[in-house]
């Protein structure tokens, strides 16, 4: 019986119908698909054997071919052996040398008659792997947070799916990337809360919260990005996108984008661990006072705030370790290490998504003051049989 009230309760049912959207989002078309070429074949591969006699060493970087024999593991023409080439650009992030064995991510060029005209081998094979991880990932959610777990799972997903789908094809098309993400952004914020928390106050304090937290960060972005003289085209592949046929995007509005939507996750984690904590203080002790409450709130935001305030640092320093290390290794110093256009736009990243960390908790903590007082204040203005009912059906 109580796994029956379990699966019919409200909780449950906000899962089944994020599933259903996720489900429906994967079957969306995004509108780019005709870019898709119709004359080629994606297929997993094994490499059989390879001839080295092209490549040509130059000091730390390899140019010329590698010619490999590949196996085709997959689709209509498994068990046929090609021979494919694998281009070396002299780029050591772009690069790679196979070895017999490995498996290979082979792009089959067919003509009109689908036959095999030419075939190339562009990477090592990883979606098996990717998908492995995914599932061990999915299986520890679940396995150590239970229905919970299940639920950040559905979100992990949906989020995912939205910025595809949704967010990405809308930036391509014109649309403006400031509203546009920040509207994205709001209704990830609400989707993900909501769906993990529930819709109740718990779940309405953490919305209030992240949003205001988001916002703010807007509002540093849009303002410090023209003052920093930051140019979108910084953001890797900025000019590939540019040359692709999407010269008309405005590349500095997408970074702009960009610097909420990398904070919001963190500005997510800290609204929820004040509204949880919150919520914990109002059932131990129910008779707590609106002020004592944002008074407690405050205290828990500012222990967090402590340690969340560096976690956009080391995200975003991690990912620019090498860049750092290069300036320190010629000897160059701070003041033209911080003016690079390059260390000046993760540094707003950083400093902008902090000060949205920073106001979200006080955000959080008078919002729900307001909110979790407010069931107190009805109940005493509602026959005792009927207010506990009453209050729940207005959350």
């Amino acid at each position: 019986m109580k796994i029956l009230k379990k699966l019919s309760s409200r909780n449950f049912n906000l899962v089944f119908v994020f599933i259903l959207l996720s489900i429906l989002l994967i079957k969306i078309p995004t509108g780019f698909e005709n870019q898709i070429d119709k004359n080629a074949i994606r297929a997993k591969g094994e490499i059989i054997s390879v001839n080295n006699s092209q490549i040509f060493d130059a000091g730390l970087i390899k140019t010329g071919d590698q010619t490999v024999t590949v196996k085709i593991l997959e689709g209509r023409f498994k068990d046929a052996s090609v021979q494919a080439q694998n281009h070396l650009l002299g780029q050591m992030d772009r690069d790679k040398i196979f070895k017999p064995g490995e498996k290979v991510f082979t792009v089959l060029t067919l003509n009109e008659d689908k036959e095999i005209i030419y075939a190339s081998a562009r990477e090592h094979y990883r979606i098996d792997l990717e998908f492995l991880l995914f599932l061990l990932f999915a299986l520890l959610l679940t396995g150590f947070g239970g229905f919970t777990g299940l639920k950040a799972l559905v979100s992990f997903v949906f989020s995912g799916l939205v910025i595809w789908k949704i967010l990405i094809p809308m930036l391509l098309k014109g649309y403006d990337p400031i509203f546009t993400t920040f509207a994205i952004t709001s209704l990830l914020c609400g989707a993900i809360i909501f769906l993990v928390a529930g819709i109740n106050r718990k779940g309405l304090t953490a919305f209030a919260g992240s949003f205001a937290g988001v916002l703010i960060s807007c509002i540093m972005a849009l303002y410090f990005t023209s003052k920093f003289h930051i140019h979108g085209a910084i953001m890797p592949f900025a000019e590939t996108l540019l040359y692709s046929g999407f010269a008309h995007l405005n590349l500095t509005k997408i970074y702009t984008g960009a610097v909420f939507i990398a904070c919001s996750g963190a500005v997510m984690d800290l609204a929820m661990d004040v509204s949880a904590s919150m919520e914990e203080i109002k059932k131990k002790k129910p008779d707590i006072s609106a002020k004592e409450l944002v008074k407690s709130g405050l205290s828990v935001g500012k222990t967090v705030t402590g340690t969340m305030t560096t976690t956009l640092l080391l995200a975003y320093s991690g990912g620019y370790i090498t860049l750092l290390m290069a300036f320190m290794a010629q000897g160059i110093h701070l003041s033209t290490t911080f003016n690079l256009v390059y260390v000046s736009a993760e540094i707003l990243k950083t400093l902008a998504g902090s000060f949205g960390l920073v106001t979200v908790a006080p955000f959080t903590a008078i919002a729900g003051g307001f909110i979790f007082s407010f069931k107190s204040e009805k109940k005493e203005n509602l026959p005792v049989k009927h207010s506990v009912n009453a209050v729940e059906d207005l959350f």
